[in-house]
């Protein structure tokens, strides 16, 4: 995507509206183009950068944003997510309009699993019922970004929208792969079409196209109204894929152009409006190295508008007569006379002497042996490498254990031996 200079881009002040707002965040992704970092956990639980987990980004955007009622709704392998909310997103005290509650499954109405993102919301309408919020978000929770969402609330109340679909502009020639909207030039989207043959282009900009990022701003009404009607009929019950569709010809939809968001804090270096869905091996490396450098496109270090995450009670990470170049190393972690380059090391990593490791990422608690070599390798928690073990330097012909990404990525699953050492299993909700 191409970059643009937040220098020129200024940060106006939001109107701060009367209208109480419930986020809906929904966590309840499989992730199964994640194998195997999702064998034991969801999508949204997956780690991301050494010390976040997916979910922690959209979260951050809701605080930031000044909204504090929230709702997460959970599903597949949810116990990691669960523990990981119960440690980080603890607030509110006696404060009833603040608060992260997860909610699983309640098997209300068809009494079944979720069958879509629509169905999620109606199971649990009473939540929104007892709120009695004006507005409803209704956010994914599996995407790296950052966003003002009061921003897109103040579009869609200007606008005196019904629904509010924030917009990705993708250029033309990509369009094919995603749900693009035709919208008209005053924003409102009055067609939609799944990874169309020809795509729309967006008004005035023929070389980029509007593709739904799954996010949305319902006005409680009509959220409810068409939660009810869509309950009584056949389908998909997902809003992305068949109701919003339906909807356009029927209701004031209209597209909220994600470029047009300012979030403070960001340096001129950095891709202005970056958006990354991690939802493959390779997306998902791609975007923990787009944190890395000294002035990586998506940099972590804003203080203006902070990604939350557990505190670590670590002491800060050992470095002895080791190289690093490009990297990041997690508190507790221990690397003795190593080489690191372009890599993210996690919290509690031991790594032996002589180990080399490039354009990798090692999650938590896992142990390097010496003289080990990893080369473009996911590593995901508590594994134990035997000494001299080599990965990724030749893809394709690594141990069974391992999986190989379409880009030669070597992945190893969690909690593993390599070499044939046994290894204790810590518990699955980690």
């Amino acid at each position: 995507m191409k970059k643009s200079h937040a220098q020129h881009r200024k940060i106006a002040p939001v109107e701060r509206t009367p209208q109480k707002v419930l986020a809906m965040i929904m966590a309840g992704g499989k992730g199964e183009r994640l194998m195997p970092l999702t064998e034991q956990r969801s999508k949204p639980s997956v780690p991301f950068a050494g010390t976040y987990r997916i979910v922690d980004f959209a979260l951050s955007n809701f605080v930031n944003s000044g909204i504090l009622g929230m709702y997460v709704l959970v599903q597949y392998r949810s116990q990691s997510l669960i523990e990981h909310l119960r440690r980080t997103w603890r607030f509110g005290g006696p404060n009833r309009q603040a608060f992260i509650t997860v909610v699983p499954p309640q098997m209300k109405g068809r009494g079944k699993w979720y069958e879509g993102t629509a169905d999620a919301v109606y199971q649990n309408i009473n939540l929104i019922h007892d709120f009695a919020p004006g507005l409803v978000a209704v956010f994914g929770a599996d995407h790296i970004y950052r966003m003002d969402v009061r921003q897109m609330i103040q579009f869609h109340l200007d606008n005196q929208a019904e629904i509010t679909v924030a917009a990705l502009p993708v250029p033309i020639h990509a369009a094919k792969g995603f749900g693009i909207m035709e919208v008209t030039s005053d924003s409102q989207i009055i067609g939609f079409e799944e990874k169309p043959a020809n795509p729309k282009p967006m008004p005035g900009n023929l070389d980029m196209a509007f593709s739904s990022m799954g996010n949305y701003i319902f006005n409680v009404d009509t959220l409810v109204r068409i939660l009810e009607q869509d309950a009584s009929k056949a389908g998909t019950h997902d809003f992305g894929r068949d109701i919003i569709p339906s909807l356009i010809k029927s209701h004031r939809v209209m597209a909220y152009d994600f470029m047009e968001n300012a979030v403070p804090g960001v340096h001129p270096y950095e891709e202005w409006g970056y958006w990354r869905d991690v939802g493959t091996l390779d997306a998902y490396w791609q975007a923990n190295m787009d944190v890395l450098g000294k002035e990586p496109i998506f940099d972590l270090r804003n203080v203006r508008w902070p990604i939350i995450t557990d505190a670590s009670v670590e002491p800060v990470a050992s470095l002895v007569q080791s190289h690093l170049d490009d990297a990041m190393v997690g508190q507790g972690s221990l690397v003795v006379e190593s080489h690191i380059t372009r890599s993210i090391i996690g919290r509690n990593v031991r790594i032996g002497e002589g180990s080399t490791i490039e354009e990798s990422i090692v999650l938590d608690g896992t142990i390097i042996g010496s003289k080990c070599h990893l080369r473009r390798c996911i590593i995901d928690r508590f594994n134990v490498l035997e000494s001299g073990t080599e990965l990724g330097l030749q893809p394709g012909r690594e141990a069974r254990k391992s999986t190989i990404g379409k880009s030669g990525l070597t992945v190893l699953p969690r909690g593993q031996s390599y070499g044939g050492r046994a290894v204790s299993h810590p518990p699955p909700n980690q």
